[in-house]
């Protein structure tokens, strides 16, 4: 299946492409992996592009989600937009005989993954917020696919599609406010996309240069997606609510293995790198951090310096083996920005993403570098510029920093 031609297809000529999809034999992981994956990592991006890089500007004022803040977002909505297509063909499936159609569960799970397209595509309206309601529109087009989908593969009474449809897309509501719930519980309070396992690889060109995707890792977090499958699916049939969250969470796990899993470089060895001074400030406080979000090994350090004139706050914040994806997110957001009171940038040197960003007026400026393991540093200040910020920032080892190697799978 090439996916180019299956999104073009589903999209132009639907009830052919589904009578095609119906013969399919495929899998769980076949259907994550070569599909899934790859489109559902096009709202993430571009949302955490449009809403940390971008913003939402109006009346001379540009709000933006902080960078780090972004950057778990991307990742945390990445995954649990997998999960929930993963538990939105449970629904299907479950709902088939209700409506005079055959249970399937990878029949639903081809309903559920290519019904998406539309919405998902629709996703790279997040690039420049104020267009984002385009996104919706796209997302209309998707209740239909799904219209047009549930007869032919679910086998479900034509005279029922309309009730059908309605029924799923009720519960697709209500997973999509369920997810937004639990996405903001791992929202930072403060701050390798793909582990590498020595498989085969696909390589994307971005402006910042070249992203590497382990296929055998993809492969190998398409097969536990299955796995959690069968287990959601005996759940089920249980009713035992204890052994459904098991399940859903052996899903999550599954699927930020997709980036590689690993653990997070631990918080006590980014404290090493923070200095007891910066350009003759002293440390007056530090915060260290060890933590995980569905299974995405998360760690932090910051400090912050200061004296009655210049405060500063250096961060180091490690999101595991998923800092790939953030690299190649800043790849793409390459450019600047300038207005009558601030100026920004963003940029490669060496291998590194770079941000700046300051007030003319030097009251407050930021500089953000993401290193090539996908570590993020970040330092910011009041009543100084963007040079003081980097000579603060050059008594920081970036070097041994690059050179932190994560643990695997515990």
């Amino acid at each position: 299946m090439n996916l180019i031609e299956r999104v073009k297809s589903i999209l132009l000529q639907p009830k052919e492409t589904w009578a095609t999809i119906d013969t399919e034999s495929t899998d769980t992981a076949t259907l994550f992996t070569r599909y899934a994956m790859v489109l559902a990592a096009i709202p993430a991006v571009c949302g955490f592009i449009g809403m940390s890089l971008i913003g939402v500007g109006g009346f001379g004022m540009t709000m933006r989600v902080p960078l780090v803040a972004g950057l778990v977002n991307m990742v945390v909505s990445y995954v649990l937009s997998l999960v929930g297509l993963f538990v939105l063909g449970l629904v299907i499936d479950a709902l088939a005989p209700a409506f005079g159609g055959q249970k399937s569960p990878i029949q639903a799970l081809k309903v559920a993954v290519y019904a998406s397209t539309a919405a998902m595509l629709g996703g790279v309206f997040g690039l420049v917020p104020v267009l984002a309601i385009l996104g919706l529109l796209a997302a209309l087009y998707s209740i239909y696919l799904l219209y047009t989908g549930l007869p032919v593969l679910m086998k479900s009474a034509p005279e029922k599609s309309v009730a059908y449809t309605a029924v799923v897309i009720v519960a697709a509501i209500v997973m999509g406010v369920l997810v937004a719930a639990v996405g903001s519980v791992f929202m930072p309070k403060g701050g390798a996309m793909l582990g590498s396992s020595g498989g085969p690889t696909i390589t994307m060109n971005t402006p910042g240069g070249k992203v590497s995707i382990d296929t055998a890792g993809l492969e190998a977090a398409g097969k536990k997606m299955e796995e959690a499958a069968r287990k959601m699916e005996e759940a089920q049939k249980s009713q035992d609510p204890a052994a459904i969250a098991a399940a859903a969470g052996d899903a999550a796990k599954a699927a930020a293995g997709a980036f590689g899993g690993g653990q997070a470089i631990a918080a006590q060895s980014l404290k090493a790198a923070l200095p007891e001074k910066l350009g003759g400030l002293p440390r007056t406080g530090f915060d260290v951090q060890d933590g995980a979000a569905l299974g995405l090994p998360t760690s932090q350090a910051s400090a912050q310096y200061g004296n009655d004139d210049r405060q500063v706050r250096l961060e180091i914040v490690d999101i595991g083996g998923l800092g790939q994806m953030a690299v190649m997110a800043m790849g793409m957001a390459q450019g600047e920005k300038e207005d009558q009171t601030s100026a920004e940038k963003t940029w490669q040197e060496g291998g590194r993403t770079l941000h700046t960003r300051y007030e003319k007026d030097g009251s407050h400026a930021e500089f953000k570098t993401i290193l090539k393991n996908g570590l993020v540093v970040s330092i910011e200040g009041d009543n100084m510029g963007v040079k003081d910020l980097q000579g603060y920032l050059s008594q920081v080892d970036l070097n041994a920093l690059e050179g932190l190697q994560r643990k695997g799978k515990s």
